[in-house]
Parts: C-alpha cells; structure tokens; sequence
C-alpha cells in the first residue's frame, strides 16, 4: 500500500495542533472537534454516533447537519485527514497521533515484564506530564477521555520513576516523581516513588522534606496523615514519629 508524501501529524496533548510536514494547518474550532473526536475513538464510527455525541443537545436532523459543515470545513484543509464512507467515519489512519504513541508507552512502563530502556526518554515524561486538550470546554465526551488518559499517564509516570530509579539514574528518576506529583499533589503513591528516587540518590534531606511536603498537603486539605508504608521509607532517625518521640521530655518517676 503506497503511503502519502505528505507527513501528516496530530497533537492532542497540551492541546489540539494539526500539522503536514511540520507546519501547522490552520482549522477552526468545530473542525477540529470532529478531528480529535475521531482521533479518541480509535476506530471508525457511525456517522449517527458521532452526530449524536458531539451535539447531544440539539434535535438528531440538527446534529446531521452541523456533522456535514464540520466534515466540509475539515476537508477544506486540502489534506486527507477524515476516511469517510456512506455510514462511517474515522480519522485518517496516515496520521500520527501523539495521544496513541503515549498510551502506548504508558502501558508498556506499566508492564513489568517487558524492558523499557528505549522509552525510560525526556520525551516519554514530558508527553506524561501533559493533559489531553486541557484548555478545551468540558464537554462530556472530552472530560471522559481527559480523565482517563490523566490517570494512566500518573500510573505511567510512577513506574518510570521507579524504573529510572532501578538502573540508577537518580535524577531522571526524580524528574519523572515530581511531573506526578505535580500532576496531583494529593495522591501519596506519587509523593512515595519522590521520595525512594530521593534516598536511592543519597539525598535524606531531601527524601525528609518531599514527606514533610506530602504530610502538610495531605493534612491541609484531606485532613490525613501519609501511611505507615511512606514513613517507613525515611531512615529510622529521621522519621517523624522518632523525632518526636526523642524531643519528648523525660517521663518523671513519682517519689514514694
């Protein structure tokens, strides 16, 4: 099969860019809805289905319509970037898609039993550092595929860490910790791979200081204290409940 001489690629993350050749095409919004719909489905859909979800509030001859003038306008850009047929639709499968070649990543770190030396990259982490359209209005459809991909890229952003962190190279691994933690700082599992990369590299101090991070946040706003498991992480001179036990004063015997 003889593939197009044009190179052809789509970025979701961070937001939404169409580009041929490196250089972005312009399309405004209501095409570029329809690309990334097609984009996140993954396969092709009916043309029912997609009028359906992409204008839930409006009468079905109304979404058909408003279907057509987006499918228009998106072929306008003089690319072949929709496969259509009489009843389906999918994006076109010569375009590259960030989001895929992310998810596929992510779930090849999360799969312990395969090596990952050739994606253990700055590229991997900065394309899991990033949300899925985040600057687009909350449509349901969007907010769905927004949440899942942002928990797999923090399942996906623990494992690096913890893998950066097993072939010794600390400071990537750190990097990948605080890209989770700063996805969400609320979740402990995140706070937890910081810390290990921290103490793997030698760095106590600052092992103590990611936990006191994650104890203010955790009690400020959820009222919690981190688990027995991440205090067990820190050094035994070091961790809290030892501190505070050794600036107890001293238990006075009553005299009898």
């Amino acid at each position: 099969m003889n593939r197009p001489a044009h190179v052809m690629t789509l970025r979701l993350l961070k937001g939404f860019a169409l580009s041929v050749d490196h250089i972005r095409v312009p399309m405004c919004s209501s095409a570029q809805r329809l690309i990334a719909f097609l984009a996140l489905q993954g396969m092709p859909r009916t043309r029912a289905f997609v009028a359906g979800t992409l204008w839930p509030d409006v009468t079905s001859s109304r979404a058909h319509a408003n279907l057509r003038s987006s499918l228009w306008r998106a072929t306008r850009t003089g690319h072949p970037v929709i496969d259509t047929s009489t009843q389906e639709l999918a994006v076109s499968r010569h375009i590259t898609v960030d989001l895929h070649e992310a998810v596929a990543r992510a779930h090849r770190l999360l799969d312990i039993s395969r090596p990952c030396d050739d994606i253990l990259t700055t590229e991997t982490r900065v394309d899991l550092s990033a949300d899925l359209l985040p600057e687009w209005p909350e449509s349901e459809w969007v907010l769905m595929e927004r949440e899942q991909y942002h928990q797999l890229r923090l399942y996906a952003l623990e494992a690096m860490a913890e893998r950066l962190t097993a072939v010794r190279r600390h400071g990537e691994a750190v990097a990948a910790g605080l890209a989770a933690v700063r996805a969400e700082p609320l979740r402990e599992s995140a706070h937890r791979v910081l810390v290990k990369a921290h103490l793997a590299a030698g760095n106590r101090g600052a092992a103590l200081r990611q936990y006191e991070q994650c104890r203010c946040i955790l009690s400020d706003e959820l009222g919690l204290e981190p688990s027995q498991t991440l205090r067990n992480l820190l050094p035994a001179p070091t961790r809290p409940t030892e501190r505070a036990r050794s600036h107890q004063p001293p238990r006075r015997v009553p005299v009898r």
